[in-house]
């Protein structure tokens, strides 16, 4: 991509620049997560820097660049989505599971980073994306919605039913984490190290 030539086209590519350049490395981030594939990823974040050109004259200095650009990033993933025919089905329509959680289980203290990353791999994609924006990319609950183009009260619901699956999926993963210790002669489990303590 070549530079403008006049100094206002100038001026509004050093604000594109120093806007959203710096939020390049976390889009790439976000998209490996959503495309889990890395020719992918580029290739969003690249539609993703190409729309923020376009469209840039829309973007207000002072707000948020990067839930700005995570909302043009996820519109991206979803027209993509929607193009190869992948279809994004939740079965829970009547928020059983929600009901069927007695307690909130506790998150087991000595998790590594695989299980963590695993477990969240397992929920199903709509609670991946808002845990991601929400609690990774620290996005406001309506900056989310923006994102993802649902009601905020879908991202928060989102949020609690995905953040109570990830406990027990972190409470399995802490579990077979302290099998595979016994089993290497590693001793107590870590939840039995804790309470030996």
């Amino acid at each position: 991509m070549e530079k403008p030539g006049s100094p206002h086209e100038s001026d509004a590519w050093a604000a594109f620049e120093g806007e959203v350049l710096p939020h390049a490395e976390r889009l790439f981030r976000l998209a490996m997560w959503f495309e889990r594939n890395r020719a992918d990823a580029e290739d969003v974040v690249q539609e993703t820097m190409i729309q923020a050109l376009k469209s840039f004259h829309r973007f207000q200095p002072g707000t948020n660049c990067r839930a700005w650009l995570t909302t043009i990033l996820q519109r991206i993933v979803s027209n993509r989505r929607r193009a190869k025919g992948r279809a994004i089905v939740i079965g829970d329509p009547e928020d059983k599971i929600a009901h069927t959680v007695a307690f909130v289980p506790p998150v087991p203290q000595y998790l590594t980073d695989e299980s963590v990353l695993g477990s969240l791999r397992r929920l199903p994609e709509p609670f991946q994306e808002v845990i991601l924006l929400c609690d990774v990319e620290e996005l406001t609950y309506k900056e989310a919605a923006e994102a993802l183009s649902i009601p905020i009260g879908t991202v928060m619901s989102r949020l609690h039913r995905g953040r109570a699956q990830l406990r027990v999926e972190l409470d399995v993963s802490a579990g077979s984490l302290g099998r595979e210790r016994q089993a290497d002669g590693g001793g107590q489990s870590p939840r039995e190290e804790v309470e030996a303590s």
